[in-house]
């Protein structure tokens, strides 16, 4: 998939889902159950045990299908090198690093390091970040986005960190293109009872919170 047509599948999917410590044996079980929910961006986190093969895993199962598969926790150039060989169509930070977004506009990857500041955002921004992930957005809240969103709105802005169905809505409606959800979606209970429909109703719920509010 091009570049472009990845950012507009996470924008249009309206939620990024954090796949944070997947085990194995349920990744594609909880990629399929998400894509149920509606939410067509996935996101592998690199502190993942053998994330680099669960990219893989998710990838072919998805393959033909409108999902978008892309790693986060990204710190390094290695890493997200690594993530884009093992098929990651987008990279994720929670925090900026210089280095990841040179080696993922090298490859042609939209890349969303975290940041926290209006200066971390437009220096994220001019280094060539297609989008930047505020975090911890429940901590800095949507008010807090819309004030960013005011002198710099041209900056694509998700809010990831303690976004839920409950508040996804209000950073959609202060600017936000895309929200980026882990704990709210992937219930990990819910997983080891292998309750997969639990997860597709959040996801579910979730979608429909970012679409009420557009």
């Amino acid at each position: 998939m091009e570049k472009q047509e990845t950012l507009r599948q996470m924008q249009d999917s309206g939620v990024v889902a954090v796949m944070r410590g997947a085990d194995a044996d349920a990744v594609v079980d909880i990629a399929h159950a998400l894509r149920e929910g509606g939410v067509t961006a996935l996101e592998l986190t690199a502190d993942t045990p053998g994330v680099m093969g669960l990219i893989e895993d998710v990838v072919d199962a998805l393959d033909d299908t409108e999902v978008v598969v892309g790693a986060g926790t990204v710190l390094d150039a290695e890493t997200a090198r690594a993530a884009i060989l093992a098929g990651a169509e987008f990279v994720v930070s929670p925090s900026f690093h210089e280095d990841v977004v040179e080696t993922c506009n090298r490859y042609g990857v939209p890349v969303a390091p975290g940041v926290a500041t209006p200066t971390e955002a437009i220096e994220a921004y001019q280094a060539g970040a297609d989008m930047v992930k505020l975090f911890p957005a429940s901590d800095l809240g949507p008010g807090y986005l819309s004030s960013i969103k005011g002198p710099l709105g041209q900056v694509p802005i998700m809010p990831t960190g303690g976004v839920g169905p409950d508040n996804a809505g209000e950073f959609i409606e202060a600017g936000a293109e895309c929200v980026g959800a882990g704990s709210s979606l992937v219930d990990h209970d819910a997983v080891e009872r292998d309750d997969f429909e639990a997860i597709t109703e959040n996801a579910a719920a979730m979608v429909d919170a970012v679409e009420d509010a557009r």
